[in-house]
């Protein structure tokens, strides 16, 4: 048993290997963007929808009300990215039921990629929302002795998001190999029903989190201003 797809190599050529975390993340790739594209190429505005169109617009209104719950004034802008996280991370849990099949998640080199990608999305949006010079004045503030410690909190964070989803992915693989191996037969048909919904779950761990720093770092500044001009605004005593 395999604990890693990256164990688990598809092709070998003079020194590069096909794993099957590049190609099992390929096809998750090729589901969404070939379903997507089929699904929006017939939208309709009319009285009558597909059943696609409705289970998209269910899904895309999902994610934004829980972008708009994190407390974003716009969630169009962040819709984007955070329902792309949502979805890869989904998709890849849902599909270990097909047999053969091993999650992308599974690997620690997915999970980190994915966490790197909430790193750089931190600042961009950040950045676009307050300036470069409020967001790199909020890594010394109050003082300049806590530059060291926000960029310690920042690379942890990351570490975080990506040890927690491989964690979690990975831990449900072995136990699943283990009960097969116990008895192969009823334990892996409970464990499968229990991991399309730890899959689903995880999914929304990360994006939610994923929101929850890229919201945190944005209204940092936006905060300050409104109390200051609050405060502004406030009649002061003789």
């Amino acid at each position: 048993m395999n604990i890693s797809p990256d164990a688990w190599v598809l092709y070998d050529w003079q020194g590069w290997r096909l794993t099957a975390t590049v190609a099992f993340t390929w096809l998750v790739m090729a589901l969404l963007v070939l379903g997507s594209r089929a699904i929006t190429a017939r939208l309709s505005e009319g009285e009558t929808v597909s059943r696609w169109q409705v289970m998209l617009e269910v899904i895309v209104t999902m994610i934004r009300d829980q972008i708009d719950e994190v407390g974003t004034e716009d969630p169009a802008r962040y819709l984007p990215f955070i329902g792309t996280l949502f979805l890869f991370v989904a998709t890849c849990n849902l599909l270990s039921v097909v047999p053969g099949y091993q999650p992308p998640t599974g690997s620690l080199s997915t999970t980190a990629a994915l966490a790197i990608c909430v790193l750089i999305a931190v600042p961009i949006f950040s950045i676009a929302r307050r300036g470069l010079a409020s967001y790199l004045k909020s890594y010394v503030s109050p003082t300049p002795l806590m530059l060291p410690f926000n960029i310690i909190a920042e690379a942890s964070r990351t570490v975080a998001l990506a040890v927690r989803l491989y964690g979690n992915v990975m831990s449900g693989t072995v136990i699943v190999g283990i009960l097969i191996s116990i008895a192969p037969f009823f334990f892996p048909v409970v464990m499968q029903l229990l991991g399309l919904i730890t899959g689903l779950v995880q999914a929304y761990i990360f994006a939610v989190l994923a929101m929850v720093y890229i919201a945190s770092a944005s209204r940092q500044k936006h905060g300050r201003d409104r109390d200051a001009d609050t405060a502004s605004r406030t009649p002061q005593g003789d």
